[in-house]
């Protein structure tokens, strides 16, 4: 950071600041580096008024594109140039809001010893709903969003999961997420009603054998799994598959790879991303606001930061989920603000 040596003028009983004020001002923004904050003393006016000088300031800052960032006590926070627009920097599938997730229900058949939201046979279903998910695909157009996703808990639990697609694949292009064990009878028919050209199943599986994927997620899971991808292509869906394994693992997976190009799934549509210490997960990645690129998801409760935060606090974004326009701005605000912090932080604690 950038500190401006105090004023010395002889006229601070003025209302005014002193003449010298804005020419020290441009002095030293103008050697600070490009977005640079720069500490700017605040001279007293009359009766030790600060306000004077800190209009002047924003005046000046509005006309030169500098950016006026706070003022406290003495002392204002000016930005050397306009603040960059982090959603700017993303790549466009990564602003928030371009993506759009549901947690169409919490319970699931298994209860994996990992998963990021607690889901098992026993956990209150908590779903959100075929309105809320029919209103909120119609939103989601509106908004600009260009993919739905859909997740759980296990979708398949969920007696009327093909209204629920439906609403999605009439609106955008739709990802269901599943463990991929349950299509038989009644909801291998729900899948034959859903739309081939616009949903791709995103199916788990952890592990070219069978051993490390059960010893997650339950005995015989990964047969179940590898069954069910076969029954989803046979069926003429597009495949996804997707593994969750401990970070030093995700960059050994060549046997993993091998064995899904004997499933004929695409390298494109292979997903492996590493565990994180959420849910129930005893180890794995620390994920927060401050570290995360938002994913905007959507729960029965409220809209979270991303989905492995869903149901916790600490990524609550705002329990009103409607009008979606309003919560999809409140993440990209929130965003932008953190990245600011960031590059603020980096500015104020040099070491050497």
């Amino acid at each position: 950071m950038v500190t401006i040596q105090p004023v010395t003028a002889a006229a601070t009983s003025h209302p005014t600041p002193p003449a010298g004020f804005l020419l020290d001002v441009i002095e030293q923004v103008g050697r600070a580096p490009r977005h640079a904050l720069v500490a700017v003393p605040l001279p007293p006016g009359h009766g030790h008024d600060v306000e004077p000088a800190v209009e002047t300031l924003r005046r000046w800052c509005e006309r030169t594109g500098n950016e006026l960032v706070s003022s406290s006590g003495n002392v204002a926070q000016v930005r050397c140039g306009r603040r960059r627009d982090p959603l700017a920097d993303l790549a466009p599938d990564l602003v928030p809001g371009t993506r759009l997730w549901m947690y169409t229900n919490f319970d699931c058949n298994l209860a994996c010893d990992y998963c990021c939201v607690r889901s098992s046979p026993q956990t209150a279903r908590a779903a959100l709903g075929a309105d809320r998910v029919r209103q909120l695909a119609n939103e989601a157009v509106r908004a600009g969003v260009s993919e739905l996703i859909l997740t759980g808990g296990e979708p398949f639990l969920l007696h009327d999961i093909a209204d629920l697609v439906g609403s999605c694949t009439d609106a955008l292009p739709t990802t269901l997420l599943t463990n991929g064990m349950l299509f038989k009878g009644r909801r291998l028919e729900a899948l034959r009603q859903m739309d081939r050209a616009r949903l791709t199943l995103q199916i788990s599986l952890d592990s070219p054998t069978a051993e490390t994927h059960d010893a997650h997620r339950g005995q015989g899971s990964w047969d179940r799994a590898v069954a069910g991808i076969a029954t989803a292509k046979a069926e003429g869906f597009r495949v996804k598959v997707a593994a969750t394994l401990p970070y030093e693992l995700t960059h050994v997976v060549g046997p993993f790879h091998a064995f899904l190009e004997t499933l004929g799934i695409p390298l494109g549509d292979r997903v492996i991303r590493a565990l994180a210490h959420r849910g129930v997960a005893e180890q794995g990645v620390e994920l927060t606001v401050e570290t995360l690129i938002p994913e905007v998801t959507v729960t029965s409760t409220g809209v979270y930061w991303h989905p492995v935060g869903a149901e916790h606090a600490d990524q609550l974004v705002t329990r009103d989920i409607f009008p979606l326009q309003d919560a999809i701005s409140q993440v990209r605000t929130q965003f932008s603000a953190y990245r600011a912090d960031a590059d603020a932080a980096a500015q104020w604690f040099p070491c050497a």
